[in-house]
């Protein structure tokens, strides 16, 4: 499926899990790039800009050799720099049209990741094509796709996650199951518990029959916040593929991001897509990582979907005001 990606590659065990995981994801004839990312700017201590270049571009080259004999793999060999890891990585991956991009977890802690910047949510924020996140340790315990598990919650980027999955689990004869989590709105809590057990309960009942109605995929629901929910979920499939919704620095601020959160905390290798990645053929089975204008194709591709929601969301809304949660909209 994926035939043009690139893995980022450094000295740590991180650029080896991503190659790992790209060599996994990778079609038959597909084409790999390893890059290492280096500051454009040299610390202060540096005297020779030029200097500092050819060393880093030297030790760099020798990493990335080292790694393709390691992992035993013809490739592309690409040392840049750039401001940021994750802008490097970007303009690469759009300067060679990739399809996607391959990137290690971040094994900084905490701290590490508030004053040093977290390279693996980098590569996530505005990334021009899908992105892979082999979790640590993946080049050692590398193994098939078996099961390819999907984030479902019937939006449109959830519609195309399945899509991706399908056709993946195709070309391995893998299984497919779908998971949503259900999490009633933290407001809905100061009405009393009584009335919120009722509701949650319609909302999870439809959930199951939503994940139920999946042709082919095995279905699961539960209620809980869905990146811990889905962490958990990920410790029993080989791949979790999940849509990012892309709210943009603020959003993700205010309203959290499954995507990276899951990116720290998944078990599995994780496969995100963008909305900037949308898949071009969601209704016939195939699926292509290309431009920003899915949301329209995905409407063409599934017709009733914008309906649909109209309805699930307005089916939500009656059961809140039923249950005293809200008032009319």
């Amino acid at each position: 499926m994926f035939t043009n990606i690139v893995a980022g590659v450094d000295e740590r065990g991180g650029g080896r899990d991503a190659i790992a995981l790209a060599a996994e994801l990778a079609s038959d004839n597909g084409h790999l790039t390893l890059a290492y990312i280096y500051s454009a700017v040299p610390s202060i201590w540096t005297r020779s800009s030029a200097r500092y270049d050819a060393m880093t571009q030297g030790r760099a080259l020798g990493v990335l050799r080292d790694a393709a004999r390691e992992a035993s793999l013809a490739a592309d060999l690409r040392c840049c720099a750039s401001s940021s890891i994750g802008r490097g990585l970007h303009e690469l991956a759009e300067s060679v049209h990739a399809d996607l991009l391959v990137v290690g977890s971040s094994q900084r802690g905490a701290v590490g990741r508030v004053l040093l910047g977290d390279d693996t949510r980098a590569a996530l924020d505005g990334a021009p094509c899908a992105v892979a996140v082999a979790p640590a340790g993946y080049a050692q315990q590398r193994g098939p796709f078996g099961e390819i598990g999907v984030a479902y919650n019937g939006s449109p980027e959830s519609i195309r996650a399945l899509a991706v999955a399908r056709e993946l689990a195709a070309e391995r004869n893998a299984r497919v199951s779908a998971f949503e989590a259900v999490a009633v709105p933290a407001i809905a809590l100061a009405s009393g518990p009584a009335s919120v057990d009722d509701c949650l309960q319609e909302l999870l009942d439809d959930a199951r029959a939503r994940v139920r109605a999946l042709e082919g995929v095995e279905p699961h629901a539960v209620y809980g916040q869905p990146a811990e929910e889905l962490a958990l979920y990920s410790a029993s499939v080989d791949l979790l593929v999940v849509g990012s919704r892309g709210y943009g620095p603020l959003g993700r601020l205010v309203h959290g991001s499954t995507a990276h959160r899951l990116a720290r905390m998944a078990r599995c290798p994780l496969l995100v897509l963008p909305r900037a990645a949308a898949a071009r053929r969601v209704g016939d089975g195939k699926c292509e990582i290309g431009g920003a204008d899915a949301a329209l194709r995905a409407d063409v591709a599934a017709p009733g979907l914008r309906a649909r929601a109209d309805d699930r969301l307005a089916s939500a809304r009656a059961k809140l005001r039923r249950a005293g949660l809200a008032g009319d909209p």
